[in-house]
């Protein structure tokens, strides 16, 4: 029998974060492959030691397996990858492609997105030199090239797999600024996304958690 999965997350976050915190991605995962899973909690105000020996710098989510601790969204899908054919092939090609695109979305996009998204957030412009930053980096040297990319595919590795989840995740964030207003095959492909039932009910779940804690 396969031991129990357990998703932990905050017990609460503020307004903003709502619908884009990462355990998403697992929910999503989750969801996708069909696994069991359950939610268990974390304080967001006072994260103690117990805390900081899943998850070493007091972020989310980890997952627990059995005896396994995972934390890392991108580590997590991987781990989930290899329990279900439906978030990752196991036909070489498709299996390393989506390895590959996986990394890309968290260390290609993500590594600007997530910034850029947390500059807007704080309430600096475009104009701010920082926030300038990120956005020429985004719009000029990584998204382009993604959309290019796109406009041929229905999915990075031809089916769906944990490569989409974490590229659509990050894609989120452009989209919420506007960041992907000159790029319709992006907005094509993140429509394709958050359009899958199991996306619809781990978004769903994720604002009823931390709703009912308020």
């Amino acid at each position: 029998m396969s031991a129990e999965l357990v998703l932990t997350t905050f017990d609460w976050v503020p307004e903003w974060p709502r619908g884009y915190v990462r355990d998403l991605r697992v929910r999503w995962a989750l969801e996708e492959a069909g696994l069991p899973y359950r939610i268990a909690t974390t304080p967001f105000r006072a994260r103690d030691p117990q805390h900081y020996r899943h998850q070493p710098f007091g972020q989310v989510p980890w997952l627990s397996d059995g005896e396994l601790s995972i934390f890392e969204s991108g580590a997590i899908l991987l781990h989930l990858g290899a329990r279900s054919e439906a978030l990752l092939a196991t036909e070489a090609r498709r299996r390393s492609d989506a390895i590959a695109w996986l990394f890309a979305a968290l260390n290609s996009v993500e590594m600007a997105s997530l910034p850029l998204a947390m500059l807007r957030f704080s309430g600096q412009t475009g104009e701010a030199p920082v926030a300038r930053l990120f956005e020429d980096f985004l719009q000029k040297s990584r998204l382009p090239h993604l959309e290019t990319v796109l406009h041929e595919r229905e999915w990075l590795a031809e089916v769906f797999s944990i490569a989409d989840i974490a590229m659509a995740d990050a894609l989120r964030l452009v989209d919420r600024f506007d960041g992907l207003a000159a790029l319709p095959a992006c907005r094509a492909y993140l429509a394709r996304a958050v359009a899958r039932p199991a996306f619809i009910k781990a978004h769903a779940d994720q604002l009823a958690h931390f709703a009912a804690a308020d």
